[in-house]
């Protein structure tokens, strides 16, 4: 009997797991059922299970990218999805893998490590956005769109599917000529320069990335809409202690993930600064179903340093604490997990030229990012959260009619 046996007979339900042990013994788990995948897996060595004995979702991850856990029949979406569908988070399942102290301290971890000064969150965000424009045009979208899309219906294209999303947050900041528009964390400048393509306003975007300001601003620049559109390396916190009370609207779209829970109240605060007596927030970020938790070792160690994905409860109070009233929120269910099996097919379809740039171990970390990340839309206790916020309960019309005809209006 393998030292995974305990861990895996638990979980594996429906759905067939094959393990081969480095010394070619096999052990099968659950039962084949519809809508399941069979998954056979093989180790290189003792080394690599023992990694995963120790801590499951890091040691799973690590042993695949060094090579000692092998996919001989499906592939690393189709391993995180069999284990994720049997221990799905709306079915009152939790894959167990760590005790009380051990989750205490993924807990403690998070909290310490997405306190996120000045400094720190520069260096967070040059850890995984700078690491190269080249990579993230090989499956993202033509806009750069790196962040959740929206489907209106699943048969859409990833690029009719970004362009959708653009249009909803566009129809919820209910813009109008002359406006003044903050994006706090513009990314590679797409939504910034839409927004002055649909309307007549002035955009500044914001970034802590060096690579994607500089590509941002070559697209106003070719977009023919740099004389509207500005783009600045600062933080928020700095541009709310020089721009209070300037900005009509702000848009910030997958961004507030990196904010920090100890910095959520200091996130708000600036905004309401930032924004007009009659301003409107427009905050589109990956929520957790549920009460607060931890971001998994992985995820910190790898993806997102300094990273937290927040609970609806917590995003809230630390509004209330500004004065910002919720005017509404959207949950965006599944929007994601459709973005996030594009950009992983788009992945594999670039292996090649990925490992050339990045060499084979990224590579297959990348690919463990996407498929964790897609089995947490699908099963697990992630979503999306579009909330919009304003400082006047006047400030926008009574009804939300007003979204859906400027959606159509800007899809065309």
């Amino acid at each position: 009997m393998s030292i995974l046996r305990p861990f895996l007979s638990r979980v594996i339900r429906r759905g067939r797991l094959t393990v081969i042990a480095p010394d070619g013994a096999r052990e099968d788990y659950g039962q084949p059922a519809d809508g399941f995948p069979d998954v056979v897996i093989r180790f290189a060595n003792r080394r690599g299970m023992r990694r995963i004995i120790l801590d499951p979702r890091l040691g799973a991850a690590e042993a695949f990218m060094d090579g000692e856990m092998e996919l001989v029949e499906g592939d690393i979406m189709d391993l995180i999805g069999l284990i994720r569908m049997n221990t799905p988070w709306d079915r009152g399942a939790k894959l167990k893998d760590k005790t009380w102290l051990g989750r205490r301290g993924d807990w403690i971890k998070t909290r310490l490590g997405s306190v996120n000064r000045q400094r720190q969150s520069r260096a967070n965000v040059r850890h995984h956005y700078d690491i190269g424009n080249d990579l993230y045009r090989l499956f993202l979208d033509e806009d750069m769109q790196y962040s959740c899309a929206y489907w209106p219906r699943p048969d859409m294209t990833l690029e009719e599917a970004q362009v959708a999303k653009k249009a909803h947050i566009a129809a919820k900041l209910a813009l109008a000529p002359g406006q003044r528009i903050l994006d706090i964390g513009c990314g590679w400048g797409g939504m910034a320069i839409t927004l002055a393509k649909l309307e007549k306003v002035e955009v500044l975007g914001i970034t802590l990335s060096d690579e994607q300001l500089a590509l941002a601003r070559q697209r106003a620049e070719a977009a023919g809409v740099a004389d509207r559109v500005r783009f600045e390396l600062i933080d928020y916190r700095d541009l709310a202690a020089r721009e209070a009370g300037r900005f009509d609207r702000i848009v910030s779209v997958g961004m507030f993930e990196h904010v920090g829970a100890a910095n959520f109240d200091t996130f708000f605060r600036a905004a309401a600064n930032l924004m007009t007596a009659d301003g409107v927030m427009l905050l589109h970020t990956i929520g957790r179903f549920g009460k607060p938790g931890a971001t998994d070792a992985f995820t910190r160690k790898y993806i997102f340093p300094g990273g937290y994905i927040p609970a609806l409860s917590e995003t809230l109070a630390a509004s209330e604490k500004s004065r910002l009233i919720v005017t509404d929120v959207e949950t965006l269910r599944l929007h994601y997990a459709l973005t996030l099996r594009q950009w992983y097919a788009r992945t594999l379809a670039h292996e090649a030229e990925i490992v050339a740039m990045m060499g084979d171990r990224f590579f297959r970390m990348w690919c463990f990012y996407l498929a964790g990340a897609t089995a947490a839309f699908e099963s697990g206790g992630m979503g999306n959260y579009q909330i919009q916020f304003a400082r006047s309960r006047h400030a926008l019309p009574l009804t939300r009619d007003y979204v859906s005809e400027s959606e159509r209006r800007y899809v065309g």
